[in-house]
């Protein structure tokens, strides 16, 4: 099991970022404290994944955060991120990681107590689950599980769990009471006026329940 630090999880949104842009608002994010900066952006072309990504990869240099790329495996690998993070309707986990190879983190959503019992250890290293609220930023997204179906799924889940979906800070003590070992946030940070300040927030918070 690797050591991965999940406890900010910032996901990267291109329509909420757009004041600061990206790249802006993972630098600051990180020095309010986050831990890993996914890029997520559902319109873009691997070419554009790949420039944006390389971008984020330079920003983030020495300062220990990670960077993970979502669903696009190409695109990870050509950026060398850290790893790729895959849903259930994207490739399946086996396959992903046969193309990422050993190094990469791998991360996958699930949404459902059998999902979150059926992720495999060997192949995943963490695993997003949610979404814990109903949020804008996913418009597909599956039926909310609140904290007591957050604690459910993560109890079953053999791996480290990120809990997503509608969170702030005011949620960072309920999610690590549902056994959470982190939150990843949208736009609890991007599209604030402050990225670093809305970091720092929650941050401060996840040190004051998760020693």
């Amino acid at each position: 099991m690797r050591n991965i630090d999940l406890s900010l999880y910032l996901v990267l949104d291109p329509g909420l970022c757009a004041g600061f842009g990206m790249v802006e608002t993972a630098r600051a994010a990180v020095a309010g404290g986050a831990t890993v900066v996914q890029l997520r952006d559902k319109h873009a072309d691997t070419p554009l994944m790949i420039e944006t990504g390389r971008a984020l990869k330079a920003a983030l240099s020495g300062t220990g955060a990670l960077l993970i790329v979502n669903d696009d495996v190409e695109a990870a690998v050509a950026i060398g991120a850290d790893g790729l993070h895959i849903g259930q309707e994207d490739l399946d986990a086996p396959t992903a990681r046969a193309r990422i190879g050993d190094d990469m983190i791998l991360g996958l959503s699930v949404e459902t107590e059998a999902l979150a019992a059926r992720v495999d250890p060997a192949i995943v290293d963490y695993a997003g689950i949610g979404p814990v609220f109903a949020t804008s930023t996913k418009a597909d997204h599956k039926e909310p599980t609140g904290f007591a179906g957050l604690a459910r799924l993560v109890r079953v889940c053999p791996v480290p769990a990120v809990a997503i979906g509608g969170l702030k800070a005011v949620h960072v003590g309920d999610a690590f009471a549902a056994g959470a070992d982190g939150l990843a946030v949208v736009s609890a940070i991007c599209g604030t006026r402050d990225p670093e300040a809305a970091a720092r927030e929650i941050a401060e918070n996840i040190r004051k329940v998760h020693r």
